[in-house]
C-alpha cells in the first residue's frame, strides 16, 4: 500500500524511548536513559543525575572528572544515580511490579545495576551501547538474565 510508513518493532519502539530519557540526563560524562517494561507497557523510566533536590552535575561539576577517575571504576564517588538505578527506585516508588520485566538501556549496566536488576527479578536487558563490564556480564549470564545487544536498524 503507497505511503504507508513502517511500524517500528517493539525493540526499537523502547530502545528509542531509552535514547529520548537519556536526554533528560544531567551528568557531564555520559548521558544514560532506562525504560522498564512489562507486558509491553511502560512501568517505569530513569535517566542518570543526581538526586531529586540536590544540584546536578551540570551546576556542582564532576567530581569523577575532577579526580581524574577512569569511566566505569569507582562508581560510589559520583553525585549522580544511574538511569537503572533510577527506573527501579521509580517503579518501586509508584508500585510497579519489576518481577520478570524488560530493561531497555543506551548502554550496558554497570555491575552495581546488575546486581540491583537481578534482585529486582528483571528478566531480559536489552542495551544498544558498550560499557563493558566483564562481571557484570557474567552475573548476568549466570542469574539466568537474557542479554540482547540491539543495533540500530535491527527489526
Amino acid at each position: 500500500m503507497k505511503g504507508v510508513r513502517q511500524r517500528p518493532s517493539w525493540d526499537q519502539y523502547f530502545m528509542e524511548i531509552s535514547a529520548l530519557v537519556s536526554s533528560r540526563s544531567t551528568c557531564l560524562r555520559r548521558q544514560v536513559g532506562a525504560v522498564l517494561i512489562r507486558d509491553r507497557q511502560i512501568i517505569s523510566t530513569g535517566y542518570n543525575g543526581a538526586p531529586s533536590g540536590t544540584a546536578h552535575c551540570s551546576e556542582k561539576g564532576c567530581l569523577r572528572e575532577r579526580l581524574g577517575i577512569p569511566s566505569g571504576e569507582r562508581h560510589e564517588i559520583c553525585r549522580g544515580t544511574h538511569a537503572e538505578q533510577n527506573a527501579i527506585i521509580q517503579a518501586a516508588r509508584h508500585g510497579a511490579e519489576t518481577d520478570g520485566s524488560t530493561l531497555y538501556c543506551t548502554h550496558l549496566p554497570c555491575l552495581q545495576c546488575v546486581k540491583m536488576l537481578i534482585n529486582a527479578g528483571v528478566g531480559s536487558v536489552v542495551y544498544c551501547g558498550g560499557y563493558p563490564d566483564p562481571l557484570a556480564e557474567e552475573l548476568l549470564d549466570e542469574a539466568g538474565v537474557h542479554v540482547v545487544c540491539w543495533k540500530e536498524g535491527q527489526p
